[in-house]
């Protein structure tokens, strides 16, 4: 499931996250507190994990909307 993957990779990227504030709504930078290097590292770690590239700039807010689009991209 991409959620669980995503959820690993977020902790991996950024291990002081605490794992009960992860979810689906979870704001990126104001919930897990991703700045932009993590940002970075997240992009370049699901990016190697799904096999995908994300097209220009994505702009992504929630963990939802990196689950949607790699949900997306990986059944294209």
């Amino acid at each position: 499931m991409v959620y669980d993957r995503l959820v690993d990779i977020l902790l991996r990227v950024k291990p002081n996250i605490d794992k009960s504030q992860v979810n689906m709504d979870a704001d990126l930078v104001m919930d897990l507190g991703i700045d932009s290097l993590s940002m970075m590292l997240l992009a370049i770690s699901v990016e190697d994990e799904f096999n995908i590239r994300f097209d220009d700039n994505p702009n992504f807010k929630t963990v939802k909307e990196i689950c949607d689009y790699v949900s997306e991209k990986t059944q294209a």
